[in-house]
C-alpha cells in the first residue's frame, strides 16, 4: 500500500506516490468513486417519498413541502430530492443519476461501528472478514485493466478506510498543516537521492508530482483544514478528480464525509441536514466539473451505513434506523430513474414499527456496478467480493450499455 500523506518523505511536505505517468487518461478508461457518508444519512430527508400518503403524518415537523418556497425537487409521482440537491437533480434530469431507496445491508442492529464494518467489508455480519469489498473487487479486475497501474485505488484520507483495505495495492493522499519544503531544498534532496538511492529518488519525484495534482485545483489548503474536511466535500472532490484523470492512475477512489448522525436539531429545508445536503451536492458537482471528459466513463456510488427512524425524536432529530437511500451518478450511469420496491410509511409497513423496511440488498447494486462498469467477473462477486452472498442476484442495467469497457 502506498501512502500519499504530504509528510511521508522525511517530513518535507512531499507525498510517497508512485504513479509513473501523468498524462491524461484515455476516455475509454473506467473510473469508480465511492462516497461514504458516515453517521447514517436520513434517506427520507435526502430523497423524501412525498407521494406516500403517510409521509407528512409520519415525518411530522421534518416533512418537506411539495410546493412553494423551498419545495422538494420532484423525480416522479412518489419520490423527490431535498431542495439543496439542485446539481444532483439536474443530473437526474440529464439521465446521469439513479436513486435507490429502501435499500439496506444485511445488518439489522443500530451500531455505527458494526454497521460501517458490514458496509465496508460486504460481509453478512460484522467482523466476518478483514478486507474491504472494493479492494477485493480491484483484485478481481481483468488483467488488462490492472496492468501498468502501480495503485488500483486511492482514498483521499490519511489512512485507507476499511472498504479499500486488502491485498490490492492502493494509495492514500491527505494534506498536512505542515509547511512545504522550499523548491531549493527539494532539488538538493533530489540530487542526493539520485546519486545514492534511485528508488527513494523516484518516490520523491512522484510525491512532488502528486502534490502538484492536488495544487492544480487550488484546494489543497482547504482539504488540509480538519474542520472543513469533515463536511465540505468539494475540495476533496477536486483533488480526487486530479488523480482519477491520470492515464495510469487509480481505477477507484474513496471519499468520506462525516456529519450525518443527526440526533438533534436536524432541520428540514434549513439547518444542519440541509447544510450537509448542500456540501454533498457541491462536492458531486465539483467532481463532475473537474473530471471533464473522464466523467462520461465514471460511476459514483453514494452510500451510508444505515438510515434513520421515520418519526422524529424529542430533540427534533432522528435516531438510528435501518432502510436507507443510496445514489448512483456519473456519465456512465443509465440514470433518470428510481429503483425502489417501496414498502410504505404507514405504521404496519415499518420495520420494528419505526424504520423504513429494506427491500433491496445494497450488495446487489454494488455488484451490478462492479460487473457492468468495471468488468469484475460474476463468480468473483459472490466468492471474494461479497462472500456469503451466493444467492444474490446482481442488479442489471445500472450503467449505459454503450459505455466503453475499461481496457
Amino acid at each position: 500500500m502506498s501512502h500519499l500523506n504530504r509528510r511521508a518523505a522525511l517530513g518535507l511536505g512531499a507525498a510517497a506516490l508512485t504513479f509513473p505517468s501523468f498524462a491524461f487518461a484515455a476516455a475509454s478508461e473506467k473510473r469508480l468513486v465511492v462516497i461514504v457518508l458516515r453517521g447514517g444519512m436520513d434517506g427520507l430527508a435526502a430523497a423524501p417519498p412525498v407521494g406516500d400518503p403517510a409521509y407528512v403524518g409520519a415525518r411530522k415537523g421534518l416533512a418537506l413541502p411539495r410546493a412553494g418556497a423551498n419545495a422538494v425537487l420532484a423525480l416522479d409521482s412518489t419520490f423527490a430530492l431535498h431542495p439543496r440537491l439542485t446539481n444532483m437533480h439536474a443530473m437526474y434530469r440529464a439521465g446521469e443519476l439513479t436513486l435507490v431507496h429502501a435499500v439496506g445491508t444485511p445488518y439489522r442492529e443500530r451500531s455505527h461501528f458494526d454497521a460501517q464494518n458490514v458496509l465496508e467489508t460486504g460481509a453478512a455480519r460484522p467482523f466476518a472478514r478483514g478486507e474491504g469489498w472494493l479492494n477485493a473487487a480491484l483484485q478481481a479486475l481483468p488483467q488488462s485493466t490492472r496492468a501498468n497501474r502501480p495503485e488500483l485505488g486511492i482514498a483521499i484520507a490519511a489512512q485507507a478506510p476499511l472498504i479499500l483495505q486488502g491485498r490490492a495495492n492502493v494509495a492514500t493522499w491527505s494534506a498536512s498543516p505542515m509547511k512545504d519544503a522550499d523548491p531549493d531544498t527539494i532539488a538538493r534532496l533530489m540530487r542526493l537521492y539520485e546519486a545514492r538511492d534511485r528508488e527513494l529518488a523516484g518516490a520523491l519525484q512522484s510525491a512532488v508530482a502528486a502534490n502538484g495534482i492536488a495544487e492544480e485545483g487550488g484546494m489543497m489548503e482547504q482539504a488540509g483544514n480538519p474542520r472543513r474536511a469533515v463536511r465540505a466535500l468539494a475540495p476533496t472532490a477536486v483533488i480526487a478528480a486530479g488523480f482519477l484523470k491520470q492515464a495510469n492512475g487509480p481505477v477507484a477512489c474513496v471519499i468520506e464525509m462525516g456529519g450525518w448522525d443527526t440526533h438533534a436539531n436536524q432541520g428540514s429545508d434549513t439547518g444542519l441536514f440541509a447544510t450537509n445536503m448542500g456540501f454533498l451536492d457541491d462536492g458531486v458537482a465539483a467532481l463532475k466539473r473537474e473530471l471533464g471528459p473522464t466523467w462520461r466513463n465514471t460511476a459514483v456510488l453514494i452510500v451510508t451505513e444505515f438510515g434513520r427512524t421515520v418519526a422524529p425524536n424529542g430533540n427534533r432529530g432522528t435516531d438510528h434506523g435501518t432502510g436507507m437511500a443510496a445514489f448512483l451518478c456519473g456519465g456512465a450511469v443509465a440514470g433518470g430513474k428510481v429503483i425502489a420496491d417501496w414498502p410504505g410509511l404507514a405504521g404496519g409497513q415499518l420495520l420494528d414499527n419505526r424504520d423504513v423496511k429494506p427491500t433491496t440488498d445494497l450488495r446487489a447494486i454494488l455488484a451490478g456496478v462492479l460487473h457492468e462498469h468495471l468488468g469484475v467477473p460474476q463468480a468473483a462477486l459472490t466468492q471474494s467480493v461479497f462472500p456469503g452472498a451466493s444467492g444474490l442476484a446482481l442488479k442489471a442495467g445500472l450503467v449505459k450499455a454503450g459505455a466503453d469497457r475499461a481496457p
